[in-house]
């Protein structure tokens, strides 16, 4: 099963593919260097799979590398960067 994930800058939100059809989201705001991460939504039919933490990890991953720090608004970010703690340096102050 091949895996995707992209920034869909139009509608604010990172998307999550598998084999080319959309399994889900996190929608965010971009403000003054910080990204905002406010909701994550996983396709029913693809709940119990990962996927949920594969996306969470390839946003984070993406603003790592463009040097962004994020507000976890969403409660399934910020319980995931609880839980991987090598992500908490990422948290705005």
């Amino acid at each position: 099963m091949s895996t995707e994930i992209s920034d869909n800058a139009e509608q604010s939100r990172y998307e999550i593919r598998l084999d080319g059809e959309l399994a889900g989201f996190v929608t965010y705001r971009k403000r003054d260097g910080k990204v905002s991460l406010d909701h994550t939504e996983v396709d029913p039919a693809f709940k119990g799979k990962g996927v949920g933490g594969s996306l969470a990890r390839g946003v984070l991953d993406d603003l790592r590398e463009k040097n962004l720090s994020v507000v976890p608004v969403c409660p399934f970010i910020a319980g995931w960067i609880d839980k991987h703690p090598d992500y908490r340096d990422m948290v705005a102050a």
